[in-house]
């Protein structure tokens, strides 16, 4: 048997509450993390008078050895291995002898997996940053590419006021640059270290917590040591990270399921992400971007479980905790895939101008007929009044704004006199927005600076 545990034990483990208990189906993914962290903990352990300097290069090579095993897919999980810790320190000591079990001195599996889950976690997140910089970096150009394109933007799904390609691109660019902050947010409060409060009172012995953050590129060492093994707010952070990430492919992903529909036609999605249908052969389904958006719950449900998981548990380490791994890594592994999934859809997106021209109908410009009035001193309320009554006039006439002639016009209100057909010139409302986040070409122009900006900051 390869526990660490067990002395005090007359009675092996039953097989079932073995099976219930081994981490080792998905924790054997922290293998080079926790070689990385035993490693500073031997070299704490020569500061702290336990070790050798010899006996440490002893066992750092061992542990080095078993790291080369697992990246060369050739080391050999033995029956008795319960979870990635045993794992390790079991071959260790195969390999160096004795002196391998003086490695867990001072040192408990709780502070280990605390800081085994956190250096994961720090990785993880410097990978998903950079997937999420790409997808950014895609809509960035397909924005760029179109920036001044018009179509109709949407309220309540109904037509609103005009806008452009490239105001529409850069609308969910924005989401991804607050994920961004949320992600380094969160990175920030996981480079905490727990290493050394042991199983929760803390080590016995005199390691030198700090030199072990450095080594470990934690920025501080967690203050507490019952709270340290029990903190697993990081990983919540990690999880609503995600779920918000996860939000925000799925609401882009449902804009491009109905811009692509044949009622839209906006943008043609490439063949490449796109599938068909087994019985109608006429058939290209968005189910990339349908897979996206179903994957947004998934998400969600590994943030509300572990939040659950966590809402009752008493101070210190509990075994409960053994269910904040998974939810964390298959929502990594979720968005490992969704993101450059969702970058390369991005890249290869057909934008249809033609199609947007099609629906740029007069009524998108009524707000610019109510801010005609306003111009000539109307109050606005008024006016939105005044251009409420123009479309129900237009629209029990069955004609477009366009076709009044500028006596219906003036049926309504005197104020619309003979210049008022000018206001219908989708070109200049565009360009009559000029601030900050408006969508005259300057404004837009200075949206994609600032947006590439932010990119070259990341």
């Amino acid at each position: 048997m390869n526990k660490l545990w067990g002395g005090r034990f007359q009675k092996p483990t039953a097989e079932l509450v073995r099976q219930y208990h081994d981490s080792l189906p998905f924790d054997r993914r922290l293998y080079d993390q926790d070689i990385t962290g035993s490693i500073a903990w031997a070299q704490g352990l020569v500061g702290a008078g336990v070790l050798t300097p010899a006996e440490a290069d002893t066992i750092v090579d061992g542990l080095e050895e078993v790291r080369a095993e697992f990246a060369r897919g050739t080391f050999a999980f033995a029956a008795g291995d319960e979870d990635i810790h045993t794992a390790v320190e079991r071959r260790l000591t195969e390999i160096v002898g004795a002196v391998g079990g003086k490695l867990h001195t001072g040192r408990s599996r709780n502070d280990q997996v605390a800081t085994d889950f956190r250096l994961w976690a720090l990785g993880a997140i410097d990978q998903l940053r950079n997937y999420l910089a790409e997808l950014q970096r895609a809509l960035a150009d397909s924005a760029a590419a179109d920036l001044a394109t018009p179509m109709p933007g949407y309220t309540h799904l109904q037509h609103a006021q005009p806008i452009t390609w490239g105001h529409w691109a850069l609308s969910h660019f924005w989401p991804l640059q607050r994920d961004q902050e949320r992600w380094a947010q969160a990175q920030a409060r996981t480079a905490v270290l727990p290493l050394g409060s042991a199983a929760l009172a803390g080590t016995a012995f005199p390691v030198d917590r700090q030199a072990l953050a450095e080594t470990l590129g934690f920025t501080a060492v967690a203050p507490n040591s019952l709270d340290a093994v029990a903190d697993r707010d990081f990983a919540a952070d990690f999880l609503y990270a995600a779920a918000l990430t996860g939000l925000h492919l799925s609401r882009l992903s449902e804009q491009l399921v109905l811009f692509s529909s044949a009622e839209f036609g906006f943008v043609a999605v490439d063949d490449a992400y796109a599938t068909g249908s087994s019985i109608m052969p006429q058939k290209k389904n968005p189910d990339t971007l349908e897979l996206t958006r179903g994957k947004s719950g998934r998400l969600i449900g590994n943030l509300v479980g572990l939040l659950t998981t966590l809402k009752g548990l008493p101070s210190t380490y509990d075994k409960d905790l053994q269910e904040d791994k998974e939810p964390v890594f298959d929502a990594f592994d979720t968005l490992a895939l969704a993101l450059p999934v969702m970058t390369g859809l991005i890249r290869t997106l057909k934008i249809r101008p033609e199609r947007m021209a099609a629906q740029l109908e007069p009524g998108l410009l009524a707000t610019d007929l109510a801010d005609y009035l306003v111009k000539r001193g109307m109050p606005f309320r008024q006016a939105h009044h005044i251009v409420g009554s123009v479309v129900q006039l237009a629209e029990e006439k069955g004609v477009l704004l366009t076709d009044l002639t500028t006596a219906d016009f003036q049926t309504v209100s005197e104020e619309l006199g003979d210049g008022v057909t000018a206001v219908f010139d989708f070109t200049a409302s565009l360009a009559s927005r000029r601030m900050i986040g408006g969508t005259a070409p300057e404004a837009l122009e200075a949206q994609l600076k600032t947006a590439r900006q932010a990119l070259s900051e990341e």
